[in-house]
């Protein structure tokens, strides 16, 4: 009777085994018949929020809504690498249908786990200086996206509008995110092109960034961030320490005008998202990631912060007031 026991309890296990297997399905697509979608994001700010929050109603628009014919695993890396390579493998490893990587760093990790699973980026500066893709309009491989690049060139052009006369700026910003290191290059260049000198005040995390800003009150005319990461995660503190120096903070996002900076020509983070949603659509009908090219957000809107103008007593110009798509402040 005991050993007739014994044999029915591992029967028993082995058909919980039997039907667990079962159950995990292939390529993500559990028996249910959802396909999984993997959403990495470097850190929460407004921006990235934006972008991810635009992206999954577009999604929803188009047919595929979460927890109905779609599985949405959203993972928040909190701006940590080791987190980042966690996330990815955790993805590529559980065999999803599909990764959407918010920001450089996100694509960079998804990128270097899975050379199978496609890989939609989004909000990635500088795609091919990234390492993301080597062709804008001919991806390739199993990765496509957006892109946010903005124009250093089209900021300083508006600073000069706002606040005339700037001959010295600091540009704030982390060394290790190759999304802003391409900006700031570019920053750099007009400034050798127009007898501006640029002064780097880099940081390598958020703790940093509150002396960073410190150290370029008295030596600058104006400060430029873009759109780096760790930097706008800790703007509001990087515009408390400018409003105390009286120094314009020009900026590449719109978030970052919104969390205190003073100006910026930036893309429109809602429409990012919903081209980003197109995408991955498209892909999840079937169509290859390296077939589809890389999307740049072309429309640049102008941003304000009127109570940031206040506290450090800049005037706006009524024309510039007049040609932007949003205010913030009162």
């Amino acid at each position: 009777m005991k050993r007739k026991l014994i044999m029915m309890v591992a029967l028993s296990l082995m058909l919980v085994m039997a039907l667990t297997v079962v159950g995990c399905g292939k390529s993500g697509q559990k028996d249910d018949g959802k396909l999984t979608i993997g959403i990495v994001q470097i850190v929460e700010h407004p921006s990235l929020n934006t972008i991810r929050e635009s992206m999954v109603a577009e999604l929803a628009t188009l047919g595929y809504k979460d927890g109905e014919n779609i599985t949405i695993d959203y993972q928040n890396a909190q701006n940590d690498q080791t987190n980042l390579k966690t996330i990815a493998q955790k993805f590529a490893n559980n065999k999803y249908d599909l990764i959407v990587a918010i920001a450089t760093p996100s694509a960079q990790a998804a990128v270097g786990e899975t050379k199978d699973i496609p890989v939609v980026f989004s909000a990635c500066t500088d795609p091919v200086g990234s390492g993301l893709v080597t062709n804008l309009e001919k991806p390739g491989a199993n990765v496509t996206g957006t892109s946010d690049a903005v124009s250093a060139e089209k900021i300083m052009e508006l600073a000069q509008r706002i606040t005339p006369g700037i001959k010295t700026v600091g540009a704030l910003y982390n060394t290790s995110e190759t999304n802003s290191v391409s900006v700031i290059n570019d920053l750099k260049a007009y400034g050798a092109k127009n007898g501006i000198k640029v002064i780097d005040a880099t940081v390598t995390n958020s703790n940093e960034v509150q002396q960073a800003v410190s150290s370029l009150a008295g030596k600058v005319d104006a400060v430029f961030s873009p759109i780096d990461n760790t930097v706008a995660s800790a703007m509001p503190v990087v515009a408390q320490v400018a409003n105390k120096a009286k120094l314009p903070v020009y900026v590449g996002a719109d978030s970052m005008v919104n969390d205190g900076g003073l100006a910026t020509y930036g893309v429109n983070y809602i429409t990012l998202g919903q081209e980003t949603g197109k995408m991955v659509a498209e892909i999840l009908k079937g169509t290859k990631p390296g077939d589809i090219p890389v999307k740049t957000i072309s429309d640049v809107e102008i941003y304000l912060n009127k109570d940031t103008a206040a506290a450090i007593g800049v005037t706006i110009p009524d024309a510039v007031v007049k040609e932007a798509a949003h205010i913030f402040g009162k």
